[in-house]
């Protein structure tokens, strides 16, 4: 059991003295030129970058799939449309309440 404390504060005190002596003096700062601290104005604007919003997102919320999906929405907001379009199909019933489109 000494030999295994005393192997690993063996192992321990080479881990320390390996990695060197830290200098007080010596601020651990990367010695890079100050040119590398920047990046460009085109690189940073690329990188803040916002993906463009539909208007059609910020006014009705999740995007519409289809033509036919904002069709049918605005069908299922009319209760009689609704009711039409159970019996003869959504195309049908839109058609007939809101007329060739």
């Amino acid at each position: 059991m000494r030999l295994f404390i005393v192997a690993v504060l063996l192992a321990m005190v080479a881990l320390v003295l390996g990695r060197g002596v830290v200098d007080p003096d010596h601020d651990n700062v990367d010695d890079s030129p100050p040119s590398q601290a920047f990046i460009s104005r085109h690189e940073s604007a690329n990188f803040a970058r916002r993906p463009r919003r539909n208007i059609h997102n910020l006014i009705y919320g999740a995007a519409v799939t289809s033509p036919l999906e904002a069709r049918r929405e605005v069908c299922e907001l009319n209760p009689d449309c609704d009711e039409l379009a159970d019996h003869i199909g959504f195309q049908e019933a839109y058609r007939r309440f809101y007329g060739p489109v």
